[in-house]
C-alpha cells in the first residue's frame, strides 16, 4: 500500500542519514587526534630547538671571553649557526601559531558538526513522529471499518476516542519537533554570523588575559587592604602609647603643679568619631575618683594652668630633640600660690634638661617676682627687660638676677 511504501522510504533516508552522522563523528575525532598528535610534534621540536639556542647562547658567551683576533672564524662560524638555529625557532614558532590558528578552525568546524548532528537527530525525530502519526492514521481506518462488524457499539466508541486521543498525541509531538527544528536551524545561522563576527577574534586568548588582570588586580587589592589593616593597628598602638605618655606627664606636673584641694589631676581623652580613625580630645578633670569635663567647670586660672601643663607635656613627649621652649605670659589668670607651683615646675623641667645640650627656656612675663623664682642663679646669670620710653621707643636692658 502507499503507506507501507512511505514508511520504507523514510526508513531508506534515515539509513544515509545515520551513516553521515557516524562519518562525520568519526571525521571529528580523527581530526582531533591529527591536531594533537601535530601540535606536540611542534611543541617538541620547539623545546629541542630553545634547548640548542640556550646551549649556543653559552657557546656565544664562551666565543665573547676568547681572544677576538685568533677565534674570529670560529666565531663567524657559531654565529652563523646561532642565526640558523633563531631563524628556525621563528619558523617553529610561526607554525605553532598557524597550528593553533587550525585546532581553532578545526574546533569552530567540530561546533558546526555538533549542530549538524543536533539537526539531524531533530529530523529523525520528525520522521520518527510523521512514521507514528501515519501508524495511528492507519489503525483508525481498519477500527473506522471494522465498526460494522462488531456489535460492542460502546467499545467501538471509546476505541475510537482513545485512538484519537493518540493521533492528538502524535500531532503535538510533531508540532514539537517541527518548532524545535526550526529553532535549532535560526540558533545554526546566528551562531555561524556570530563566529564570523569580528570581535570574536581569538577570544579564548583575549578573555586569558583579561582573566589574569583581574586576578592580579584582586591580589593586590588584598595586599593592599592587608597593609591597610597593619598600618591601623600600627598607629593605634602608637596613639595609644603616645595618650598615656601625655597623661601620665600631665598628671605628674598637675599634682607638682597645683595648690587647690578641687582637681585632682586632668587628663586628655580622645573619642572616634565614625570608621575613619578621626578623633575628638577634650579636657577632663578627676575630682574625688569622677571625671567631669572642664568646659564650663573650671575658673580661667585653671584654664591656663591646665592648657600649659598639656603644652609642657605635649613638648617633653613630641619634641625631645627641640631644645627650645618659650612661654609667653604664662602666669595670666593664675594667684600667687599657682604662680609659685609653675615656676617650681619649670625649674624641674631645667633640671630635668640640664644635660641637654641645645634646651633653651624663653619666658616673657610681666611678673617679676616669677621671673625671679624661675631664674634664680642656678639656671641663669641675668634677665633682659624690656621698656618703652616717652616716644614708645623699646629698649632692653640686662639686668643681674636677684639672690
Amino acid at each position: 500500500t502507499a503507506v507501507t511504501a512511505a514508511i520504507a522510504a523514510a526508513n531508506a533516508a534515515v539509513g544515509p542519514a545515520k551513516a553521515a552522522r557516524d562519518s562525520l563523528l568519526a571525521q571529528r575525532d580523527a581530526m582531533r587526534q591529527q591536531q594533537l598528535a601535530a601540535e606536540g610534534a611542534l611543541e617538541a621540536q620547539l623545546r629541542v630547538i630553545t634547548a640548542a639556542q640556550d646551549g649556543y647562547a653559552s657557546k656565544q658567551r664562551l666565543v665573547d671571553d676568547a681572544n677576538a683576533a685568533s677565534r674570529a672564524s670560529e666565531l663567524r662560524q657559531v654565529t652563523a649557526q646561532l642565526e640558523d638555529l633563531r631563524a628556525r625557532r621563528d619558523a617553529c614558532a610561526r607554525e605553532v601559531t598557524e597550528l593553533q590558528e587550525a585546532v581553532e578552525e578545526a574546533s569552530r568546524a567540530m561546533a558546526g558538526h555538533q549542530k549538524l548532528l543536533k539537526h539531524l537527530e531533530s529530523t529523525l525525530d520528525y520522521r520518527r513522529s510523521k512514521r507514528q502519526q501515519q501508524q495511528l492514521e492507519q489503525q483508525i481506518h481498519q477500527l473506522t471499518q471494522q465498526i460494522g462488524q462488531v456489535g460492542d457499539r460502546q467499545a467501538l466508541v471509546q476505541a475510537r476516542q482513545a485512538a484519537q486521543e493518540r493521533r492528538q498525541e502524535a500531532q503535538r509531538r510533531q508540532y514539537k519537533a517541527q518548532g524545535s527544528y526550526a529553532v535549532v536551524v535560526d540558533n545554526a545561522a546566528t551562531a555561524r554570523r556570530s563566529l564570523n563576527d569580528p570581535k570574536y577574534h581569538q577570544i579564548h586568548a583575549r578573555y586569558r588575559k583579561q582573566l589574569i588582570e583581574l586576578k592580579t588586580t584582586e591580589m593586590a587589592a588584598a595586599d593592599l587592604d592587608k597593609y591597610h589593616k597593619a598600618l591601623e593597628r600600627a598607629l593605634l598602638a602608637f596613639h595609644t602609647g603616645k595618650m598615656a605618655d601625655i597623661n601620665k606627664i600631665v598628671k605628674e606636673l598637675w599634682q607638682k603643679t597645683y595648690r587647690g584641694q578641687d582637681i585632682d589631676n586632668i587628663q586628655i581623652k580622645a573619642d572616634a568619631e565614625g570608621t575613619a580613625r578621626s578623633y575628638n580630645y577634650r579636657v577632663v578633670m578627676v575630682s574625688g575618683g569622677v571625671e567631669l569635663d572642664m568646659r564650663g567647670r573650671c575658673s580661667a586660672g585653671q584654664k591656663v594652668l591646665a592648657c600649659l601643663i598639656i603644652r609642657l607635656a605635649l613638648a617633653e613627649t613630641f619634641c625631645l630633640n627641640c631644645g627650645i621652649l618659650a612661654l609667653d605670659e604664662p602666669t595670666t589668670n593664675l594667684d600667687a600660690e599657682n604662680s609659685a607651683s609653675l615656676a617650681d615646675a619649670l625649674r624641674a623641667v631645667m633640671a630635668t634638661r640640664q644635660e641637654q645640650d641645645n634646651f633653651q627656656l624663653i619666658v616673657i612675663t610681666h611678673d617679676e617676682h616669677f621671673a625671679h623664682m624661675i631664674g634664680t642663679r642656678q639656671h641663669a646669670e641675668y634677665l633682659w627687660r624690656i621698656t618703652k620710653d616717652d616716644q614708645q621707643h623699646s629698649h632692653i636692658a640686662q639686668e643681674e638676677i636677684l639672690e
